[in-house]
């Protein structure tokens, strides 16, 4: 086994282990959500969740293999139709490994009807210190795909939000990204207890 497969069979499997456990803390729901990560022997590469399939039950060859332009080298299956918001962060973020994109109900809402979300939980001043806002476009769009390269060409960015539709976070690698979409999330709830609670 080369260099390249083994790390690919590693790949697939932590990729397995973290879109269950994003599932789990309801990060997503249902077939929503895509995850995805870099080769660090091939950095032009990446495996990504195939289109239609849940989180929570993934196999490892429900990730797609395919270059940062989209063409496929491995899967038969299409892979997720975010695919192109995920290439462009790539190519645009060397130092990403790893991103999360879900559609977390308190992310969605709070963004969604305040336009932007604030950094409230020390948690999240930490480890994002800032959340980018993502205006709505149709999924799986060109529009979509070149609003989320834009906002991540922000190489502090760790976070943003989209209106109407969830989350994006990027990191070194897939579980640290999974990390900041938890710390996201609850930064969310906490903002919308601080607006009910009027502070």
């Amino acid at each position: 086994m080369t260099i390249k497969s083994e790390e690919i069979k590693n790949l697939r499997q932590q990729l397995v282990e973290v879109g269950k456990i994003i599932y789990r803390r309801g990060l997503t729901s249902g077939l929503s959500g895509n995850i995805s990560a870099r080769l660090k022997s091939c950095p032009q590469e990446i495996l990504i969740k195939a289109s239609g399939k849940c989180l929570e039950d993934l196999e490892p060859n429900d990730f797609i293999h395919l270059d940062w332009n989209g063409n496929i080298i491995e899967g038969e299956s299409k892979p997720s139709v975010e695919v192109y918001f995920h290439c462009g962060i790539y190519k645009a973020r060397p130092e990403v490994h790893g991103i999360v994109h879900g559609h977390a109900p308190y992310c969605t809402a709070y963004a969604t009807a305040k336009a932007g979300l604030p950094v409230v939980t020390a948690a999240a001043e930490i480890d994002l210190k800032k959340v980018g806002i993502i205006q709505y476009a149709k999924p799986g769009s060109a529009e979509l795909a070149d609003y989320v390269t834009e906002t991540f060409r922000d190489r502090d960015l760790k976070a943003a939000v989209l209106q109407g539709h969830g989350f994006v976070t990027v990191a070194s690698d897939i579980l640290q990204a999974y990390y900041l979409a938890d710390v996201l999330e609850d930064n969310a709830k906490v903002a919308l207890m601080l607006d009910v609670l009027g502070k």
